[in-house]
């Protein structure tokens, strides 16, 4: 294969390589797009594609200088700050690519306040989506969504029938594709990233060593390179190193292997935030060769001191290996932090005891909604959860029986202590309130009525926070505190999140971050031997 040479090379083609690329190309350089996968997207492609946004810079800054706890530099949160409040405007200029209708949760809510003002049966109006952040920290206020709500003659099962997860994500992946293609980047799918091309003692980077189209070759970059290639969930090897618990099981992306964590690591890159992950719980499919696990419902979140105003019934609770409810199932953002509790070890029975928990509801929980969402983003794999939850009791992944002891049995413990268990959460249940862990009452429900339902979950992660250390300007930095010349880092590839995370959060730090570095890689002096 013939070596080449670009501007700027981009590894990886989700939210953040895309904005990364389409920047260096905007601001001249010829830009090389790579992703080892066969199709677009990454994660991204499957989220919400709710974009973090922010009123007040100052004030985003102090929530996320409050939630990260010292474990991420001023200026490198002060900067995301500022790009969050901007962020609106980026996205509906991006949004003029194809006509695509931008609106935001402040939108949404007036829109609602509106309408419950004008209802004479305001009084049965549901509870209005709330602004802000996850957690009362000082700024919490300031933030809000912005979305890609539709592009005109865009079907995304259609465009993207690889991508199963949620709604939104298509839908604004679509809008950057589109820019991407007006501004004519290159984009090379099924091209893998193997080793940063440096010189010899400067550890200067000129490039990239790839495989694909049916060899190994060079691609130098004379200005810059941008790893974009996400974190480590499909890696199992680096989850034991950096995860307490074990097995930590991934909602998708298995091809996120940590490339570009190792090829940051040959050049003397710094890490952090390694052992940060976003996760929650979810089921084993019962086929062995289905890649993923599968997460159970979505809920949404609810704000610390505002529980109350949870309304939507969670039909089950987990128990520990011992028949034990060990954690409040519905956290305020239950799919970032409930991952947490599961990775408890005992060091007297020499066994993570949570992991795998089992799930326990009953025949009305099971007629609810679908219990599970399977994510993936792979061509020739998708699995779509039954409305009714009775293919999975047919393919074995929820157990059925007509009796808890019998249900215990299946699951493998004390049927006794499971009963107990059970009849402990009813008695809450009739008395309105978690007295052990505090879940909203509002999400809470008895499980009386046979059949039962069960199934072992598992701690699941939808995303890894933790990668190589970057500045405030994207350059990645080595051990030492100083920047590698002409590497930088967008998006979860050494995210910022490093203690809790805020939703949408990833997501606008791909646009942040991605901007930035393709930016900064575009305006680099050119290596003139290249």
């Amino acid at each position: 294969m013939k070596d080449e040479t670009f501007d700027v090379v981009v590894v990886g083609y989700g939210f953040s390589g895309g904005v990364a690329a389409l920047n260096a190309a905007q601001c001249g350089a010829r830009t090389l797009l790579m992703e080892k996968s066969t199709v677009p997207g990454g994660i991204s492609i499957c989220s919400y594609g709710a974009v973090r946004s922010a009123r007040d810079a100052e004030q985003a800054f102090q929530y996320l200088k409050a939630t990260n706890d010292g474990r991420t530099p001023d200026e490198v949160l002060r900067t995301l700050a500022q790009g969050m409040s901007g962020i609106e405007a980026y996205v509906r200029e991006l949004g003029r690519i194809n006509g695509a209708v931008i609106g935001t949760s402040i939108e949404e809510s007036e829109a609602a306040l509106r309408e419950q003002n004008s209802s004479p049966y305001n009084h049965e109006q549901k509870p209005m989506r709330r602004l802000g952040g996850n957690y009362p920290f000082p700024g919490t206020a300031t933030f809000y969504h912005t979305t890609v709500n539709e592009v005109p003659g865009f079907k995304a099962r259609e465009h993207y029938p690889w991508a199963n997860g949620a709604p939104g994500g298509p839908r604004l992946f679509k809008v950057l594709q589109d820019n991407l293609a007006n501004q004519g980047v290159e984009i090379r799918m099924g091209c893998a990233a193997q080793r940063l091309i440096a010189a010899p003692g400067t550890r200067e980077v000129h490039g990239v060593q790839v495989s694909g189209r049916g060899g190994e070759y060079a691609v130098h970059a004379r200005r810059g390179v941008v790893l974009a290639s996400g974190g480590f969930e499909g890696n199992a090897a680096m989850k034991a190193q950096f995860m307490e618990g074990k097995p930590i099981l991934n909602a998708m992306a298995r091809g996120n292997t940590g490339d570009g964590i190792r090829m940051a690591q040959d050049l003397g890159a710094e890490l952090w935030h390694m052992w940060h992950m976003h996760g929650a719980y979810g089921f084993r499919h019962s086929d062995p060769d289905y890649p993923y696990a599968i997460r159970l419902k979505r809920f949404p979140d609810w704000f610390p001191g505002d529980a109350d105003s949870v309304r939507l019934k969670m039909p089950w609770i987990l128990l520990d290996q011992d028949g034990r409810r060990f954690m409040s199932e519905y956290q305020p953002y239950t799919q970032d932090t409930a991952v947490r509790p599961m990775q408890h070890y005992d060091p007297v029975k020499q066994r993570f005891p949570r992991n795998p928990a089992v799930m326990v509801c009953d025949e009305e929980g099971r007629k609810l909604y679908p219990l599970g969402k399977a994510t993936s983003n792979d061509e020739g794999l998708r699995y779509e959860w039954s409305g009714d939850n009775l293919r999975e009791v047919e393919l074995g992944i929820l157990k059925r029986a007509d009796s808890l002891a019998e249900l215990a049995a299946l699951l493998c413990i004390d049927p006794g202590a499971l009963e107990a268990s059970v009849r402990h959460w009813n008695q809450m249940c009739d008395r309105g309130s978690d007295e052990d862990f505090g879940r909203p009452r509002g999400s809470m429900m008895a499980i009386a009525k046979p059949p039962f339902y069960g199934a072992p979950v598992w701690a699941t992660l939808s995303n890894t926070q933790g990668g190589p250390v970057h500045d405030a300007e994207q350059r990645i930095i080595d051990v030492y505190g100083k920047p590698i010349s002409r590497l930088y880092a967008a998006g979860e590839l050494g995210s910022a999140f490093g203690h809790l995370y805020i939703s949408g959060g990833n997501i606008v730090e791909c646009f942040v971050t991605g901007r930035i570095a393709g930016r900064n890689a575009a305006q680099a002096a050119a290596i003139p031997e290249i």
